[in-house]
């Protein structure tokens, strides 16, 4: 993101004409340290107007923050007296002197393009969003604030330790009989017989879906953070919900864990709300609903995609983006480069477990990934030869969920092949935009999450 003229930053202050004394951007807070990071030096965290939550070093929060306990200066006409004031604020806080040249120099290359303050001419930062691979995409809020917050109340109950016991407890205990006692085989293949069954068991994998995303909002009002919207979007090619929870990052890191678990939690509730429901009705599809939940739930805890299992990974080691660093620990173990300064800033431990899930993860990401490749041609084939028969049995046929449940089917068998597509579309433009960091040095980022 360009700033404004380079001359700004380099030619001196009393050179600047137009220079102001830059302000934080308005409805910016300060959060504050993050708690339990992974880093050497604890960085500290703002909030920014569109609840963006932004990393930064300390010097740079101390500037901020030193603009912001000085902004009773701005628009007074001796702007290189206010710059002076403020330098001499952060030096003293800093314990390192810092001139009002380098003042504005951080602000304008680093501060004002993360969109936390002013540049020095008065211009208006134009808002950062975070965009990580492999993030969701094409999001759409549903849900307002307010509606988020009145659904999360209804079920913060949920998480206190006694019901949390007891629920596990139940889901556990459910989980086995239904193993031990039941044949799934034999309740799998009775459903996949009625079309309509297929439409209950998608539409009940959808209502878990989002009482998943509820749990994530009642975890964090329980946590005491307000959760955001509610809302749906793409993730590769697969539709999804999604529940802004940044706020979370205000939590300690049973707070953060907690909120990543609370989706999968939630899902384990509603297996025990559908195994009542089976015990007291003796409908066999509710079955394969347990069971389809079941798999969502696994999906939901692989710590490769940007899953809750990553998040869970995440948190517990304090590191918010872990595939920012699959570059640096790839130069470093693979062509025996010098460590990158991003990874000397982790703590010791941090650094080995980000390593080892960089060197374990990609490889098995590749290997998937080549293994679908390899395998598109016969995709293709059977998957046009399975989409013409069931054209051709729902063209033959009158029956109106006949017809729903075929199409249905196609698009599930379409949507792999362009996944693998957006895959490495998304890939290529990933390992582009990380050469350009690479050459022209990454500032503090955005904080992706939920």
């Amino acid at each position: 993101m360009s700033g404004p003229p380079a001359n700004q930053a380099t030619d001196g202050v009393d050179a600047q004409v137009s220079l102001t004394l830059p302000a934080l951007t308005d409805g910016t807070e300060f959060v504050g340290e993050f708690k339990n990071s992974g880093y050497r030096e604890p960085p500290q965290l703002v909030c920014l107007p569109n609840r963006q939550i932004v990393r930064l070093p300390p010097l740079l929060f101390l500037v901020a923050k030193a603009l912001h306990e000085h902004r009773d200066l701005a628009g007074t006409r001796d702007t290189p007296a206010a710059l002076d004031t403020v330098a001499a604020s952060v030096s003293e806080q800093a314990g390192a002197r810092l001139t009002a040249e380098q003042l504005v120099y951080l602000v304008d290359r680093k501060l004002a393009p993360l969109g936390v303050t002013t540049y020095s001419d008065g211009t208006p930062p134009r808002l950062v969003k975070a965009d990580p691979f492999l993030g969701l995409k094409f999001k759409v809020a549903v849900f307002p604030e307010s509606v988020t917050w009145f659904l999360a109340g209804l079920f913060s109950w949920l998480f206190r330790p006694i019901i949390v016991a007891v629920a596990v407890t139940a889901v556990i205990v459910g989980e086995v009989w239904l193993l031990t006692s039941r044949s799934l085989a034999d309740a799998l293949q009775q459903t996949l017989l009625v079309p309509v069954s297929i439409l209950l068991i998608m539409g009940l994998g959808m209502l878990s879906c989002a009482f998943h995303e509820v749990g994530h909002a009642a975890a964090c009002r329980y946590g005491g953070v307000r959760p955001g919207v509610m809302g749906c979007g793409i993730y590769l090619v697969w539709p999804a919900f999604y529940t802004d929870i940044t706020e979370s990052y205000r939590l300690g890191r049973a707070g953060r864990l907690r909120t990543d678990l609370a989706g999968v939690y939630f899902n384990a509730i509603f297996v025990a709300g559908l195994i009542l429901l089976y015990l007291w009705t003796g409908f066999d599809p509710l079955l394969v609903a347990v069971l389809f939940v079941n798999f969502e739930m696994i999906q939901q805890l692989l710590p490769t995609l940007r899953f809750d299992g990553y998040y869970i990974m995440s948190d517990l080691i304090g590191i918010p983006d872990l595939f920012k660093y699959i570059g640096p620990i790839l130069r470093r173990t693979l062509l025996r480069r010098p460590a990158d300064p991003r990874l000397q800033d982790l703590k010791r431990w941090p650094q080995i477990f980000v390593s080892v899930w960089v060197l374990t993860v990609i490889p098995l990401l590749l290997f998937q990934l080549g293994l679908i490749i390899s395998q598109i041609p016969k995709l293709v084939a059977k998957d046009w030869w399975m989409i013409r028969e069931l054209a051709s049995a729902a063209a033959n046929g009158a029956d109106p969920l006949a017809l729903v449940t075929s199409g249905l089917q196609i698009v599930l068998l379409i949507l792999p092949l362009l996944g693998v597509a957006l895959i490495l579309f998304a890939s290529g433009s990933w390992l582009v935009r990380r050469a350009v960091r690479y050459v022209n040095g990454p500032a503090a980022e955005p904080m992706p999450h939920g």
